[in-house]
């Protein structure tokens, strides 16, 4: 079983991560675009340009699925991406987890880029799943771009701006970039009010890794020998994890599981 992920950066690192988790023995190939990331400030044209070119890196490796581990490239690039590919490989898409956050009401918060925050793409997502929850829309301000550099101060920084900015009551915080679920830890702690109970975190990794397997077919199997190889693509160029992914648990993990080649 072969399992690729893209991104511009390192966004895909959590997919990945859930992916090993369920499944050890996959061979995962990371397809990510270093020569033209950021993505989030690209045309919505010149962006699924970028997306495809790195989706057809992964596509010459043949996998059995194609995870788009980006919430950007997901929204102006996914129609494009299965035009493409599918049937041949199918794509699955990353989409903000706002329908499992909303589940019993209350005070839900959404963490996402400046450009994604009350745009017509998550505006409709919160009018379809949000179920009545009352939502609020946080925009997180060079966060993804701090964590994809490892920036740590600059990550403690903008994730500080983010939790001035979400009502103390919240009982959920839906992640809305795949970026933002390397630092949970951070956000969580951002997020402690001594007042009220610990705020739930809700990312899409498990969820989009657990799709993947569905739409071939296969089932979760975490007890699988560790026999699944790392393949990472640079701008299409095989080469080493970043280094940058190497200063969060996953990459580490990524890394010591299955040394890239």
């Amino acid at each position: 079983m072969k399992i690729a992920l893209m991104d511009s950066g390192i966004g895909l690192l959590p997919a990945a991560t859930a992916v090993r988790r369920m499944r050890p023995d996959a061979d995962l190939v990371l397809s990510s675009d270093p020569d033209g990331m950021p993505w989030g400030p690209r045309t919505p044209e010149d962006l699924t340009e970028r997306a495809l070119a790195v989706a057809r890196a992964a596509a010459a490796h043949q996998p059995d699925a194609l995870i788009v581990g980006c919430n950007t490239a997901t929204v102006h690039a996914l129609p494009a991406l299965r035009a493409e590919l599918e049937p041949r490989i199918p794509v699955i898409g990353t989409v903000p987890a706002i329908k499992p956050a909303a589940v019993g009401g209350g005070k839900v918060a959404i963490w996402a880029t400046p450009a994604t925050t009350g745009s017509p793409y998550q505006r409709g997502l919160i009018r379809d799943f949000a179920d009545g929850a009352e939502v609020t829309e946080v925009p997180c301000p060079g966060l993804a771009d701090a964590v994809e550099h490892d920036d740590a101060e600059a990550v403690r920084h903008a994730v500080d701006a983010a939790a001035a900015l979400t009502p103390p009551d919240v009982r959920a915080v839906v992640l809305g970039c795949t970026h933002y679920e390397l630092v949970a830890g951070l956000i969580r702690s951002a997020l402690r009010r001594t007042d009220h109970p610990p705020v739930v975190l809700h990312g899409s990794a498990g969820a989009v890794a657990a799709q993947a397997l569905r739409r071939i077919g296969a089932e979760p199997a975490p007890d699988a020998a560790p026999t699944g190889s790392l393949t990472v693509l640079l701008s299409g160029r095989p080469g080493p994890l970043p280094q940058a992914a190497l200063g969060y648990a996953e990459g580490r993990d990524l890394a010591a599981t299955a040394p890239a080649h």
